[in-house]
């Protein structure tokens, strides 16, 4: 018999020899431990069972089944039956090395604890135990997920070499224990004869990697230096993904690019530092990265394919997005779910949502991950509904959704204002016990600050473990746009008491908060001194909002005056929100000036030619009006009809101004009519000023009376009992005429009626308006 196994062949030759011998013995049935599972093994297309014999014997037996079947005895004594001497077989140490090396190999710790034994009693005479063998024993405890006992024989080794160091040193690295990995290397190094190897310094930079200890990776780097390492292909790969990882790729440039002529880097180098700077935004280094890659003839693989199109993704370059896919398709390398699921992003990124589709529907195997790309796809280019109803095939293909599936749907819900199916969504977070994911979280204050459900918004806040800037952001965000000023503020201040630190998202909602609440002094403060104690630069949203400030205490000379000494590009919101106050305001000469400026910048702005024409017409200058409206007709520019519309049990209802097409409109009618009964005894007057048609009073009055918010109100009355909401849409901005009606409607019908319009929502609830009749 040879000494030594070279190939699963010889093992497999070996063991069918001794099962000839048990089979010659005629060596009887016996009940033995079954062992399934075993890669080594399977290889041999044999079953083993193992037994305990005498305590130096190994061999192999029959128990009359068509498999044989190996029994080695290390220790003990049969108590089932007595083995024939006559095939008795005592392994060689190196046979034991070798079969405790396959037992590693295939993780089958009671085997190699077998052999350890068996090492024991045969070193009992030797004055010091075979280094090899003692290697071989951690090797096995590693393997086998046993690094007490790894360590055990480690520190009761008299003399170490680098490979019992290393072994070590790699079970930590896969156990998570990168603390120990290093006080190991550093006990290493500080003895006079110690020479780590390539082996060493990968496994140590791998820790450095994984544990994001950078000051440690760059004493390691030093040691490279040392010992002669820093070019060795592997160790230099390991020494820039360590970099690439923590952060640092500029220093895992320099190392990228201290190769020695005539050595190119590897992919695996490539793949890290262009992961890192697609996910640290420098795009530019990224392309140069990218440009080397192609100029070296670099192979790629799936996950310089998946960082790529992350990148395509990030700059939104359709074109380099589609060449790659091209090479993709002509490398010839799989689709699998990760790079389908890359694709899928980068087309969605890029604005392509059909194509995003092709590459969905071309895919075989579908698992979450493609599942939550291709609803994130249509969700980013504003395709709520398809959205949803994807969701809603994921969940008849018996796909489980993860934690961004649900932050996606429900920010679809938000998108088109569906607020019982986010409740519904909610309540699916909640059966999965998904609800602490914070991403969930922050899509849920989303969704019910968006659908109008401001107090949900904040139960749902209230209640987190663990809240990151978006989620102060989302709530600072949610009451501003509510017009909920004070609220938005103190949110703010907990923010900052919490130590969290805010960015330039946090002071849009902050400074808004100001502009509906008036208070200038505070808005100058925030701008000019806490954005500066937290190094944010003032941006225009910034700005737009001191604008909306200044006009909303009617302050429209220092607001114009402010836009031209702020050295900003404004842009046409901007100036349309001082156009807006100037109307509001009845400025209508500087309301004018801007108008013409406005539509200098953007001579197909709706907004600004339906506000200048509402000036003329508030100021009985129908001339003007005839004006406004030629030069729309001549521009083609058509002002978009006011519609309204709300959910009742899980059915949209829209509604027009003056609309009789829907099946109930007499009804409808009806109730309008007794509405504005009931509340002209405590007030009501209709504001025919803000019809903008020239015609006679009473017909005035008669377009009033049936704007489509005020059909929505009324239908909503007639179909949702209280004392539920009324939750109702709008895609213009609420005329002074509805907004003096809901908030008298609100008051005799003791209902809340929640109005999003284009610009804010409006809470009406006993005569009064969250927007303080400021909108």
């Amino acid at each position: 018999m040879s000494s030594m196994f070279h190939s699963i062949a010889e093992a497999k030759h070996w063991i069918m020899a001794m099962v000839g011998k048990a089979r010659e013995a005629g060596f009887p049935l016996m009940k033995l431990v079954r062992l399934r599972g075993l890669p080594i093994l399977q290889q041999l297309h044999l079953e083993e069972r193992f037994l305990r014999t005498s305590s130096d014997n190994w061999c192999l037996i029959n128990d009359g089944t068509s498999s044989p079947a190996i029994v080695m005895g290390l220790s003990g004594k049969c108590s089932h039956a007595t083995v024939p001497v006559s095939w008795r077989y005592l392994a060689s140490l190196e046979e034991l090395i070798k079969l405790l090396k396959l037992s590693a190999d295939a993780k089958w710790l009671q085997v190699g604890k077998a052999i350890h034994s068996q090492l024991l009693i045969r070193n009992q005479t030797l004055k010091h135990s075979d280094i090899t063998q003692l290697n071989s024993l951690i090797h096995l405890y590693v393997k086998c997920g046993q690094l007490c006992l790894a360590r055990r024989v480690f520190d009761a080794m008299p003399q170490r070499n680098v490979v019992s160091w290393n072994a070590l040193m790699a079970g930590y690295l896969h156990g998570g224990d990168h603390s120990e990995v290093l006080l190991l290397f550093k006990n290493m190094v500080s003895l006079q004869n110690a020479c780590p190897n390539e082996y060493v310094f990968t496994t140590v930079l791998s820790s450095c990697s994984h544990s994001r200890r950078v000051q440690e990776g760059m004493q390691c780097h030093g040691y490279l230096f040392k010992f002669g390492f820093v070019s060795h292909p592997y160790v230099k790969s390991t020494l820039v993904h360590m970099y690439s990882r923590c952060s640092h790729v500029k220093i895992a440039l320099q190392v990228l690019d201290t190769v020695p002529c005539g050595h190119d880097n590897d992919i695996f180098s490539y793949n890290s530092v262009l992961n890192a700077l697609v996910e640290s935004g420098l795009r530019e280094e990224a392309v140069e990265v990218l440009r080397r890659m192609v100029d070296e003839c670099v192979v790629w693989d799936n996950v310089t394919y998946v960082s790529v199109m992350g990148l395509c993704a990030q700059i939104r370059d359709l074109q380099l997005g589609l060449r790659v896919h091209a090479r993709l398709l002509r490398g010839g390398l799989m689709f699998d779910e990760f790079v389908g699921s890359m694709l899928v992003d980068m087309y969605g990124k890029c604005g392509e949502v059909l194509n995003a589709r092709k590459v969905f529907d071309g895919l075989q195997k579908k698992n979450v991950v493609v599942w939550t790309a291709i609803m994130t796809a249509y969700l980013q280019n504003g395709y709520f509904e398809e959205t949803l109803n994807l969701f809603t095939c994921m969940d008849r293909e018996d796909i489980l959704p993860n934690e961004y599936t649900f932050a996606v749907s429900l920010n679809a819900c938000a998108g088109i204002v569906a607020l019982r199916h986010g409740d519904l969504l909610h309540a699916q977070v909640e059966k999965l016990g998904l609800k602490n994911h914070v991403i969930v979280r922050n899509a849920m204050i989303n969704m019910y600050s968006k659908s109008g459900s401001i107090d949900s918004s904040y139960n749902v806040f209230s209640d987190m473990i663990y809240r990151d800037i978006i989620s102060w952001n989302a709530m600072i965000c949610g009451y501003s746009h509510h017009g909920l000023g004070k609220q938005a503020l103190l949110v703010f201040q907990g923010m900052v008491s919490a130590g969290e630190c805010p960015n330039y998202v946090t002071f849009i909602g902050v400074l808004s908060a100001c502009a509906h609440l008036g208070l200038v002094q505070e808005g100058f403060y925030y701008l000019n001194q806490v954005m500066k104690n937290f190094k944010i630069e003032p941006g225009l949203e910034h700005y737009t909002c001191m604008v909306a400030l200044l006009c909303r205490v009617g302050l429209l000379d220092e607001a114009e005056n402010f836009m031209k000494t702020t050295q900003v590009e404004w842009d046409v919101v901007a100036w349309r929100t001082l156009l807006h106050a100037c109307h509001i305001h009845r400025n209508y000469d500087l309301g004018k000036r801007i108008a013409e400026s406005v539509l200098q910048m953007d001579p197909h702005d709706v907004g600004t030619y339906t506000l200048l024409s509402n000036m003329y017409a508030k100021a009985s200058r129908w001339d003007g009006v005839m004006t406004i409206r030629k030069l729309m007709r001549e521009r083609n520019i058509k002002k978009e009809p006011g519609v309204s519309w709300l959910e009742i049990a899980n059915e949209i209802h829209v509604f027009l101004s003056e609309d009789s097409n829907h099946p109930e409109s007499i009804q409808i009618y009806k109730k309008v009519e007794l509405l504005l009964e009931m509340i002209k005894p405590i007030g009501y007057v209709p504001n025919i000023a803000a019809v903008l048609h020239d015609v006679e009073d009473e017909q005035k009055e008669g377009y009033l009376s049936y704007h489509s918010e005020k059909l929505a109100i009324a239908y909503g009355l007639m179909k949702i009992p209280s004392p539920a909401p009324i939750r109702i849409i709008k895609n213009l901005r609420m005329c002074d005429d509805c907004h003096t009606a809901l908030k008298l409607i609100s008051k005799v019908t003791n209902r809340l009626i929640i109005v999003r319009d284009a610009s804010h929502f409006h809470h009406f609830r006993d005569g009064s308006c969250t927007c303080a009749d400021n909108w």
